[in-house]
């Protein structure tokens, strides 16, 4: 959760008895409606005695936030106060100790808060900038007050800031008592960051300073501010000439910097005392007034050279203490740059592929064929065993990659140290990469905008096409470039999981020495998790799951917890739709989150349940699994909804409960992919699984949206059943509706979400609405929760295995965009095997024809021209029907995207036809011209066997030999004259069964990773002879030829002994074979 009202909850104080106080008045001062009128004096002014305790039921909300931070360790610090920028509040810089007035400043706390704005540069005009608060450069405007004033300087500040919203807590804020014990001496920071729009108050990002309480009284707090501020303003009562107030403004007026001052008493309007030095009246004038003088004031005076302000320079002030100062916070930060320091001078592009290799190119090429195991095509075994051997190779590759540097030192650390220092040493590691990457991203982001503006102005254009295709090819390398120069936390992890699997995967391997003791690396990556650092389940850059390193880890995870119960929830959506967030939001994670694809693959982080939950559940934790965005525009084509098709079937079948996130009121991206998904679950019979899911819209602004969208729920259940209905007709099952696959019920499973922020970023903090939508669907979640007993963590190891290889085994129906789509492809492919049929049987006679002409003699030469004219009636009544297909049928908005491929293996098929046909003629005329010779050399031959017989009978005359001997002489000069007479004769070609019997089953609209599973399997050789019949099982509904056509074909099959175009059988029929 997070809502920014949360300050203003009153937290009452307690009495000697520890009740909770409450301002009531007392009984005595209660008039009845009989006393006299003239009492009213009496009962306005003169009310009697009050008690003091009731004057002040309740303690001042920054009092309560104070305490809480003094209360906390450096992580709930930091926590804290990184949920308070993201609520665009305020924020500690330097703090008081309530004991001993000692300073700290809170440096460690700013470590995880980046600040994102836009401005505008002479140079290079609208830039956007990223840059982690802790260390940036800004202009620094701090604000004081020197005694008591009647104005709010507070609410001044924030009607600089955000008019809309209080920045700095104020006295008229819900909640605000006269007293405060913890806030005076704090000096509070706030940052204003401009949208590089017209309306913007500032053209660049200002930090902006608040010192509560009386300066005088905080001389040190004073001090550093003054020194610090690129401009001071400060806010005056009426002084007199020997004022202690009055000689530190004489004192300020003497020094270089800008000052503003501000006098409560005063109405004029904005005077300029001398060259950077001004005075502005408050007194009996508007704030939106004062408001305005002043920032043009600031405007002016910060559009000269001033002094940048820094969190990090705190650290060089005397006289304050600093939090990092810790001893582990230190011990983790050194170790953490021990880690990083390889990385010093190496361009981030090239600092995977040195010190992070074993998930680049290897793990990529090992993925692709990992994949290709499960698709292969002929010679089965044999191509298996090539593949095999490819990936050992590339194993062998990953496991000569000795561990770099940077991976030595962080396992060394990783393992040697207590736990607090490892928390630090890990954080520490997280905001070094950050900072290591944000400077130059940002320079790689600006490189690649300038190169596109370039390539979008050439191709208005048109005039300079070569200049066009250079900065295309620029365009992608830059693009290349911003991909390979993104690196964080998760890829440091990945490359620990590479090592394991590459490592344990040639453990078994005798002839291999392992040099390396790997064996420790999943118990670290255990502890990660269970300590609840997210773990890739998915590589997004590889699409693929490391199933050893997941089952290692998991296994561990389960040692150590003694294999918990665990309830599984997982999110899917379109980019972009704020998926991370809303986890986020719900169970306080923290996955990356902003504009963009962040997200790469999928994320899997354990939730420990609280026991008060778990006493209404039967699981021990929430297993929340993040996932990238769909529909992502780094992916192109095919490979989009392939990889969207995949993605969603895989993390909806393995959560107990599936988010699915829309943007918007519309799910029609959404159905696509669920209709996929449907499909999926019914292929993978062996995976049993029971998903559900519940809609989540995000960004309703309309309260009764739920009300007025009932229409939509109703078309989007029936389109849903529809498509279930007909994936289930295709399939060979029985499911009717789509809560059979995935349980859903369209009443209770949709929600609306308010707009995530109340406002325009990067000012507007996050609309509380949308925090209470978070919670009610939390509720709802937990509801649902105790229907469900979860599952032991073994057995979601278990499903992890047998879903992903399940997955890797299913190709087909990825491909496809939606359920409607696969049923009209396959009934493309049965019009396409009638098409080929009719080719093949018009090319079939054509081929009888010429046969029995060159069999005849009349015919001693064949032109392929002639086949062509032969086939040109069968080929444009095969081009008629293919036109008419695609023009006239129903859905001939889906098949468009198949024509012009469908028409290209008509005229390949056509010409293929046609060259093997010539061939063979070819081969016969040669055969016929061959036997011809012979014929015409019989005598010739009869007379030369004739003298070769005499002239072996007399060379054979005065020898002794036997009958065995004589056949011998006689075989060998029988063989060399058979030889010289054969030589002219072709040989007859190998003739490949199981490649045509491929060729003519896809040709036929057979799935080939169908056949082939079919192949391998070898349960077809156990079929004997007889009624083959009893092998072919109907499972749905296909169109079966009349009688009468059967009975034609039978008789043309007798006359023509040809073959039999090939029926539409459906898939499910094979199956019992």
């Amino acid at each position: 959760m997070l809502d920014y009202r949360a300050r203003y909850i009153p937290v009452s104080k307690e009495d000697s008895d520890g009740h909770h106080t409450k301002n009531k008045s007392k009984d005595v001062n209660l008039r009845t409606e009989d006393d006299d009128d003239d009492d009213a004096y009496d009962v306005l002014f003169n009310s009697g005695e009050t008690d003091p305790k009731m004057n002040q039921a309740h303690i001042h909300p920054m009092d309560v936030q104070m305490a809480i931070f003094h209360c906390s360790d450096n992580f709930l610090r930091q926590y804290m106060v990184t949920k308070l920028s993201l609520c665009q509040y305020a924020l500690p810089l330097l703090v008081p100790d309530p004991f001993n007035q000692d300073i700290e400043c809170p440096l460690w706390t700013f470590r995880q808060i980046t600040k994102n704005w836009k401005f505008t540069d002479s140079l290079k005009g609208i830039t956007s900038k990223s840059v982690p608060v802790s260390n940036a450069q800004t202009p620094m405007v701090s604000f004081f007050r020197l005694g008591s004033v009647s104005s709010s300087k507070s609410q001044l500040m924030n009607n600089l800031i955000n008019e809309r919203h209080s920045t700095f807590f104020h006295r008229d804020r819900p909640g605000s008592t006269k007293t405060r014990v913890l806030m005076d001496g704090v000096a509070e920071i706030a940052w204003y960051c401009p949208a590089g729009k017209a309306n913007d108050a500032f053209t660049d990002c200002i930090a902006f300073c608040n010192l509560h309480g009386d300066a005088l009284s905080n001389e040190r707090q004073r001090q550093i501010l003054i020194d610090k501020a690129s401009v001071n303003v400060v806010l005056l009562p009426t002084l007199e000439k020997g004022d202690i107030s009055m000689t530190i403004v004489s004192e300020l007026l003497k020094i270089p910097k800008p000052l503003i001052c501000l006098l409560s008493e005063d109405n004029s309007g904005a005077i300029e005392l001398r060259e950077g030095k001004y005075k502005i009246g408050l007194k009996d004038r508007s704030q939106s007034d004062v408001s305005e003088e002043l920032k043009r004031i600031l405007c002016k005076t910060l559009s000269a050279p001033v002094s940048w302000f820094c969190i990090e320079d705190m650290t060089k002030v005397s006289g304050i203490r600093v939090d990092e100062e810790d001893e582990d916070c230190q011990t983790g930060r050194n170790a953490a740059l021990q880690v990083l320091e390889p990385l010093k001078g190496v361009a981030l592009s090239n600092i995977k592929a040195t010190y992070l290799p074993c998930q680049g190119k290897l793990w990529h090429d090992w993925c692709q064929k990992n994949k290709e195991l499960y698709r292969l095509k002929e010679n089965l075994e044999m191509e298996k065993s090539k593949i095999h051997q490819e990936l050992k190779v590339i194993r062998l590759k990953q496991r000569g990659s000795e561990f770099s540097d940077l991976m030595q030192y962080f396992f060394t650390f990783l393992r040697s140290m207590p736990s607090n220092e490892k928390t630090y040493f890990l954080k520490w590691i997280g905001i070094l990469l950050d900072e290591l990457c944000t400077e130059e991203l940002s320079e790689i982001h600006r490189e690649y905008n300038k190169v596109w503006s370039e390539v979008l102005t050439l191709k208005k254009t048109r005039t300079e096409p070569d200049l066009l295709k250079i900065r295309q090819a620029a365009l992608e390398a830059v693009s290349e470039n911003l991909q390979s120069a993104t690196i964080g936390f998760e890829h440091i992890l990945r490359e620990m999981g590479q090592i394991y699997e590459a490592h344990a995967s040639l453990s078994k391997e005798k002839t291999l020495t392992n040099k390396m003791n790997i064996s420790y690396l999943p118990e670290l990556a255990a502890d990660l998790m269970i300590s609840g650092h997210p773990m890739e389940l998915m590589d997004g850059d590889a699409a693929h799951v490391p199933l050893t390193w997941i089952n290692s880890v998991l296994d561990e995870v389960t040692r150590k917890l003694n294999d918990p119960r665990i309830f599984v929830l997982s999110v899917l959506g379109i980019q972009s739709t704020g998926k991370s967030t809303m986890l986020n939001a719900m169970f306080g994670l923290q996955f990356a989150v902003s504009a963009g694809r962040c997200t790469r693959g999928a994320f899997m982080q354990l939730v420990r349940v609280s026991d008060e939950i778990k006493k209404e559940n039967k699981f021990d934790y929430v297993l929340v699994v993040d996932t990238e965005g769909l529909r992502a525009l780094e992916l192109a084509g095919k490979t989009t909804v392939h990889h969207d098709n995949e993605l969603a079937t895989f993390v909806i079948g393995l959560g107990n409960m599936t988010l699915v996130n829309i943007f918007g009121e519309n799910p029609a991206e959404m159905q696509d992919v669920l209709q996929i998904a449907v499909q999926a679950f019914m292929r993978m019979k062996k995976v049993k699984l029971h998903p559900s899911c519940v809609f989540v819209h995000q960004n309703v602004g309309d309260i009764t949206a739920g009300e007025k969208n009932m229409e939509g729920k109703r078309r989007l259940q029936e389109k849903l059943d529809e498509m279930t209905l007909l994936a289930a007709k295709e399939e060979g099952e029985s499911d009717e509706c789509f809560s059979d696959v995935i349980a859903f019920d369209v009443q209770k499973d949709v929600k609306y979400f308010a707009q995530l922020w109340e406002g325009s970023p990067p000012m507007a903090p996050p609309n509380p609405g949308y925090s209470e939508s978070v919670q009610e669907l939390k509720n709802m979640i937990l509801s649902k929760t105790k229907e469900s007993a979860g599952m032991p963590l073994s057995t979601f190891k278990r499903s992890i295995h047998d879903l992903w290889n399940a997955l890797l085994n299913e190709n087909f129906v990825f491909s496809f965009k939606n359920t409607l789509e696969i049923a009209v492809y396959r009934k493309l492919e049965v019009q396409y095997g009638k098409w080929t049929w009719s080719l093949r049987s018009a090319m079939l006679t054509i081929e009888n024809q010429f046969h029995n002409r060159i069999e005849n003699e009349k015919l001693h030469k064949v032109d392929q021209k002639d086949l062509v004219a032969e086939m040109r009636t069968a080929r444009e009544d095969v081009d008629a029907a293919l036109k008419t297909y695609f023009d006239e049928d129903g859905d001939k908005d889906i098949l468009v995207q198949w024509r012009g491929r469908f028409e290209s293996r008509i005229v390949e098929l056509h010409d293929e036809l046609v060259k093997g046909v010539k061939r063979k003629l070819e081969d016969l005329i040669q055969q016929r011209l061959a036997r011809k010779k012979l014929d015409d050399k019989t005598v010739v031959y009869e007379k030369t066997l004739f003298q070769m017989s005499k002239e072996l009978a007399l060379k054979l005359k005065d020898t002794k030999m036997n009958e065995n001997e004589l056949n011998e002489k006689f075989n060998t000069v029988w063989e060399g004259w058979v030889q010289d007479v054969t030589m002219d004769t072709p040989s007859i070609g190998d003739i490949n069964i199981a490649e045509d019997l491929d060729s003519v089953l896809e040709e036929s609209g057979y799935e080939l990773s169908f056949v082939y599973s079919r192949q391998s399997c070898k349960t077809y050789l156990d079929i004997t002879k007889g009624n083959y019949s009893e092998y072919v099982t109907l499972k749905k509904q296909h169109d079966l030829r009349t009688a009468s056509q059967e009975t034609q074909q039978h008789t043309q099959i007798q006359e023509n002994n040809e073959e039999t175009p090939p029926k539409r059988i459906d898939y499910g029929v094979l199956q019992g074979i």
